[in-house]
């Protein structure tokens, strides 16, 4: 079995020190021929276009008990923030589901954020 598949760039660890272990495996395997310039600038930009899960949980439970739908709004969901913020979470059941679904929520927002760095980065590099 090959080793780079099983081994971390200490450069990923150094700058995205508090992501998630499926974002690691992920971030990983995307950027396995980059230069250690390249990663440091690939993490850079992630890590200010991420959000934490524990963010994400904390404005489902604000949605509770005050203003529903900031974690739509957040994730980029405009519509269904919209929805949430008019429908009061849809009977607070939505927010509640939200609540259960946070990791998945915020794994999904961060890969797209990966992907969209990756190409961002694809362009300037041209």
């Amino acid at each position: 079995m090959d080793n780079n598949y099983n081994s971390v760039n200490p450069t990923l660890l150094k700058y995205l020190y508090d992501i998630t272990p499926e974002e690691l495996i992920t971030i990983n395997s995307r950027t396995s021929g980059f230069t250690d310039d390249q990663l440091s600038q690939f993490c850079m930009i992630y890590r200010s276009k991420r959000k934490d899960p524990q963010i994400i949980l904390i404005l489902c439970l604000l949605g509770l008990v005050g203003v529903a739908g900031i974690q739509r709004f957040v994730i980029g969901n405009i519509g269904l923030g919209i929805l949430y913020f008019f429908t009061a979470g849809l009977c607070f059941v939505g927010t509640i589901i939200d609540a259960i679904n946070y990791k998945e929520l915020a794994m999904e927002y961060n890969a797209k954020m990966i992907t969209e760095t990756l190409s961002m980065l694809n362009m300037i590099r041209r």
